[in-house]
């Protein structure tokens, strides 16, 4: 029963078309576990002068006193005040972080070196 206001109307605009896509099931595949990672995190506190940071330098209690050589880590990040540095704006050697940036954190500012080992 049609409707009395609306009557049905021939339209020039086509039906919508679905179409759904066939699934096609393939071979079955093993998965492996994942890889065991390892989070190693160097914490300390600017001083507002010195560009170079020690072990010596860590904040105790909290994260590892030692800064890992890049050749014994899959990779690192650094984090300044909460963001994310890049590359270019550090340099880490055996128990050393170097800061190459053109300022100096203010004193107090938080410094998170953050040493990733994939095995």
């Amino acid at each position: 029963m049609e409707h009395r206001f609306y009557a049905k109307r021939k339209s020039l605009i086509p039906q919508p078309f679905l179409s759904l896509p066939k699934a096609v099931r393939g071979p079955k595949r093993l998965f492996t576990h994942p890889q065991q990672v390892d989070t190693l995190t160097f914490y300390t506190l600017s001083d507002g002068r010195k560009r170079v940071y020690t072990s010596a330098d860590a904040l105790r209690g909290h994260g590892t006193e030692v800064i890992l050589a890049p050749d014994e880590v899959s990779y690192m990040n650094l984090f300044i005040n909460g963001i994310l540095q890049s590359k270019q704006s550090y340099a880490v050697a055996q128990g050393k972080l170097i800061i190459r940036t053109e300022d100096i954190p203010i004193k107090g500012t938080p410094i998170i070196l953050q040493m990733v080992t994939i095995r």
